[in-house]
């Protein structure tokens, strides 16, 4: 997989379910990734609800995180 940065801080390597969220949230063809605090602050939400979704799509089995 290709390296991502965060487009808002530059944040460089974002990990797997920082991508996975972007694609989650914003659609599978996202070309502008943020990393989890500009994700939240994008979608006016916090990280730990973030944090709290990539749990729940884990325990559905989505590919996209770890």
């Amino acid at each position: 997989m290709e390296s991502k940065n965060c487009y808002v801080c530059e944040k460089q390597n974002l990990s797997k379910n920082e991508v996975g969220l972007n694609k989650k949230f914003i659609g599978r063809n996202v070309t502008r990734f943020y990393c989890l605090p500009c994700l939240a602050e994008y979608l006016d939400t916090t990280v730990e609800d973030l944090l709290a979704k990539v749990e729940d799509f884990k325990l559905q089995g989505c590919a996209l995180f770890d």
